[in-house]
């Protein structure tokens, strides 16, 4: 079936963004809302693909009212969620949680924590804990899993020894956001390349420019916070279950597609789980590999249907109406053109960001908004990619109400408001995000396909 007609460009207007802005205040009510309720994880109560559902149903009523056919806004929804773009990250986002849970289900997250503590110095506990929540983050795709792994054992050392818990966990926590930020199979790393239309080789080239002097600063604070004092002792592991993690790596930075990557990392995993133990068989790779399906049902869903909640607000002016105030906002700040693109890339994801209390969904909610900016500002979306994952990092990060803060605080019993300032690497984060519009670098010597077109 071919996509509808897209409809003459509209003239720029505010009202279709009410919709997306019901979304993001449904979103910021309920969480201080179950937060005065004392109720744990408060803005992850209301199931974000319900309030999408809603948001919609009220675009196409005003869509309706402002005079279009009801048919005519079901065809401009399923295009957008229809869109190639938006499909294959569907499918990446499956296959990269049935590839995090197969590795999990066969023990690799155990050893890669024991790899770390082998190679680091174990008088280097902070260092440490930064590092392996890093690596892990990288090879697994996903900071929640790391954290759930890796914070325990942090709570365990700071209740053995006089480290302080804030930094102990606030290691374990930027080290997660610093290794989900450059993994190639992240949900945000997924979500800004397929937003952008550029590869996950690309991205990382920039990423790693402006992450990576982000990590040694934080390194180096918490060899000087940590004394040296602390000893940590490594447990045996066996090297095979860690294999999984470095193919998939390996591969990603290739350059091969990502499909075959996490298809091959998904095998690789299992078939190392059967090798190795007798009980694991392919009934187990097979629920597997199902419960990391379910894990990225939500996510999914809800990209499924932002993509088509972005075309309806898009054909009816809202997009262009937001890219209109960020010029004006870029006019004012009288910034070079390209530098003031970045500056509204970063502004608009940040503010999506403190409103969903979630990165990927932030990414999904302003990826199309941003590629527009890019392009309207002669950005290399390449960098537009680049900075949607890196400032949605930071704020996530930081906001003492993100699922990667409450779940390292419950984990540890530990307030929130005391954890934030010890997640260095989001600050550090934040000021090479800021120096690298600042002096418009990295610079990457070719354009990509979409940029040569743009």
């Amino acid at each position: 079936m071919t996509e509808p007609m897209t409809p003459a460009a509209p003239s720029p207007r505010a009202w279709p963004l009410i919709p997306l802005l019901f979304f993001l205040v449904v979103f910021l009510g309920s969480g201080l809302y179950y937060t005065a309720a004392g109720t744990d994880f408060a803005f992850y109560q209301i199931k974000a693909p319900v309030v999408a559902m809603v948001a919609i149903v009220l675009s196409m009523l005003m869509a309706r009212l402002a005079g279009q056919r009801v048919n005519t806004s079901v065809d401009r929804l399923l295009a957008g969620i229809g869109h190639p773009n938006l499909l294959l990250m569907c499918l990446v986002f499956l296959l990269a949680g049935a590839f995090a849970s197969v590795s999990d289900s066969i023990g690799s997250v155990e050893a890669t924590v024991q790899l770390g503590l082998t190679i680091i110095p174990a008088e280097w506990v902070l260092p440490a804990l930064f590092l392996i929540s890093a690596f892990i983050a990288t090879a697994m795709g996903t900071s929640m899993g790391t954290i759930a792994a890796t914070a325990p054992i942090a709570a365990g050392f700071a209740g053995a020894t006089e480290l302080s818990v804030p930094l102990a966990l606030g290691a374990v926590v930027g080290g997660a956001m610093f290794g989900d930020n450059l993994s190639m199979i992240s949900d945000t790393t997924i979500a800004s390349t397929r937003s952008q239309g550029v590869s996950l080789k690309d991205k990382f080239r920039v990423n790693i420019w402006i992450a990576v002097p982000a990590a040694a600063l934080t390194v180096l604070l918490l060899i000087v916070l940590g004394g040296g004092e602390h000893q940590v002792k490594a447990e045996p592991f066996r090297f095979a279950l860690v294999v999984p993690y470095l193919l998939v790596f390996g591969l990603a930075l290739s350059g091969l597609n990502v499909l075959a990557v996490l298809i091959v990392g998904i095998v690789t995993a299992g078939v190392t789980g059967m090798v190795m133990m007798p009980d694991y068989t392919l009934a187990s790779m097979n629920g597997a590999i199902y419960t990391g399906f379910e894990g990225m049902f939500e996510i999914m869903l809800l990209s499924m249907l932002i993509g088509g909640l972005s075309r309806l607000m898009t054909d009816q002016g809202g997009t262009r109406w937001v890219i209109e105030r960020i010029h004006g906002l870029t006019r004012w700040l009288r910034l070079p053109l390209q530098r003031a693109g970045e500056v509204g890339i970063a502004l608009l994801v940040v503010f999506a960001n403190v409103f969903v209390a979630n990165n990927t969904v932030a990414i999904v909610l302003t990826g199309e908004m941003a590629r527009d900016i890019a392009n309207d500002h002669g950005v290399d979306l390449r960098r537009s990619a680049s900075l949607l994952d890196i400032f949605s990092c930071v704020v996530q990060g930081l906001i003492p109400y993100g699922a990667q803060v409450l779940l390292a605080c419950s984990i540890a019993k530990l307030s929130p408001l005391a954890l934030i300032g010890s997640i260095h690497y989001c600050w550090a984060l934040a000021i090479a995000g800021i120096a690298a519009i600042a002096i418009n670098r990295p610079r990457l010597p070719l354009p990509n396909k979409e940029n040569a077109e743009a």
